[in-house]
């Protein structure tokens, strides 16, 4: 019995043909929005765009004071944080290791610098990749509600 083979594989987004981002498609609430990284850095809302994301460095806000947006029923980025903050932390070991290597400098130097550069590191990743999956999940969301309308 043969199996009939189909030439074109399409792997979700991956096999499609054409762009990923069609620039006439992209989302109207978008517009006039700060970038990621600066939603990031200043705790952006992704409705309302007050800063009101984050309720400590870190950790996201349950709701939005401003707007009142709830931000439980999006991924957070809990889940997968703590692989974040080790990767991070790998990174950092191998940067430190190499400025050993190459230049030597005295302990108090690297643990003068190093301290203080690996806690902004990782709350600075921290702070944006929940930003990324927080808007992620809210540009989702209003996607299927214009879908369903």
């Amino acid at each position: 019995m043969a199996v009939p083979l189909h030439r074109s594989v399409h792997l979700g987004w991956l096999g499609r043909s054409g762009p990923l981002i069609d620039a006439d498609q992209q989302s109207k609430h978008s517009e006039g929005q700060p970038g990621l990284f600066q939603a990031a850095l200043s705790g952006l809302c992704p409705r309302c765009g007050k800063p009101t994301l984050f309720e400590a460095p870190a950790s996201v806000a349950i709701t939005c004071e401003a707007c009142g947006l709830d931000f439980t029923k999006l991924e957070r980025g809990a889940r997968l944080a703590g692989l974040v903050t080790i990767l991070i932390a790998a990174l950092l070991i191998g940067a430190a290791i190499g400025v050993d290597i190459a230049i030597n400098p005295p302990f108090w130097l690297q643990a003068l610098f190093w301290g203080p550069f690996t806690i902004a590191a990782t709350i600075g990743t921290l702070r944006f990749y929940k930003t990324a999956l927080l808007y992620r999940q809210y540009d989702i969301q209003i996607e299927q509600k214009a879908q369903g309308e």
